[in-house]
């Protein structure tokens, strides 16, 4: 099988398609580029391509398709960036990622911990020599109530970590499972969203959660409560948020993610200006963490992602089944 991967990151990626190489026997060349209308070419004759998180629309999927591609596989969990019913009809079966999810839950539960803490504020204090107390003081986690929105394989990891700081846990999805009830009570949204002190996010960005957090669900929440976002950027309507951090609705909101995110992340940016009013203005709250959507990436993480996406195009190309094909 010959396979073409796009957004190669030679850094960190490429050691494990190396390895994939060896495993599975298969061919790959490569590109540090996004795809796009114009390196489309590049894959001509490959069986497969691997992308990242960058729009794959059905433009793109055609030119692939007619050079011969049968096989997408995207190295990230979430597949929203790729037209998937043109994909089918086009004949390419898609794929996604999957990985450990002790990466994401790990620096979830760090961000509620910086965030209990306060601790943007008191670094940069420190920096400048001001080591006083005054305006630092934070709040325990073990006393706080933390909702949980979507028990996926991330949210539940979340939740069972949780367990060994004795805070309270409240959890929502629709679909409940017995293992997340040993840690956590399942309520409805409403009561989530009036009990939590702090509430996070582990749901997929699909079309039906868009801006699920709003200005009217801000207000259904406690004043000061703690967001925590290591999940989708447009599961948040970024103007509420806004207006909720400045009447002090919300207390503190700690960002892995936001809205309108592709073409900044994962980029070196220094040099240039960029375009992005909502993070401009989120950044300069003292009371708001913008990390560059950072959560999932550990060692493990980057190892699965790769190996579990060329593994799954492989079983595909062998006639085999897959749990990580994408169906409609």
């Amino acid at each position: 099988m010959r396979l073409f991967v796009y957004a190669m990151r030679e850094f960190d990626e490429l050691k494990y398609f190396e390895e994939c190489r060896e495993k599975y026997g298969i061919s790959f060349d490569y590109t540090t580029a996004y795809p796009s209308m114009d390196n489309a070419v590049l894959a001509k004759g490959c069986d497969a391509v691997s992308v990242i998180t960058n729009p794959i629309g059905r433009e793109l999927l055609e030119l692939f398709a007619g050079m011969g591609v049968r096989f997408l596989a995207t190295r990230s969990i979430g597949y929203e960036h790729i037209d998937v019913e043109a994909a089918h009809r086009l004949g390419i079966r898609v794929c996604h990622a999957s990985y450990s999810p002790n990466s994401v839950a790990n620096y979830t539960i760090m961000l509620m911990l910086m965030a209990c803490r306060n601790i943007n504020y008191i670094l940069e204090k420190s920096r400048l020599q001001d080591y006083s107390l005054e305006g630092k003081i934070g709040k325990e986690l073990s006393l706080c109530t933390v909702g949980v929105i979507g028990t996926g394989k991330i949210g539940e990891t979340v939740i069972k970590h949780l367990g060994g700081f004795g805070c309270r846990i409240l959890a929502y999805d629709l679909y409940e499972k017995d293992s997340v009830k040993q840690f956590a009570e399942y309520v409805s949204l409403e009561r989530l969203y009036r009990e939590s002190d702090i509430v996070t996010l582990h749901i997929p960005g699909m079309e039906e959660n868009y801006h699920m957090l709003n200005a009217a669900v801000f207000e259904k929440m406690k004043d000061g409560v703690i967001l925590i976002n290591a999940a989708r950027g447009m599961l948040v309507d970024t103007d509420a948020l806004i207006a909720a951090l400045e009447s002090k609705k919300v207390g503190f909101a700690a960002l892995d993610t936001v809205e309108e995110e592709h073409g900044l992340y994962y980029l070196n940016r220094e040099r240039d200006i960029i375009l992005n009013q909502h993070r401009a203005v989120l950044s300069a709250f003292t009371n708001v963490i913008l990390s560059p959507h950072m959560a999932f990436y550990t060692g493990q993480a980057v190892s699965d992602m790769v190996g579990k996406t060329v593994e799954a195009i492989v079983r595909l190309s062998e006639g085999k089944e897959s749990p990580l094909e994408v169906r409609i």
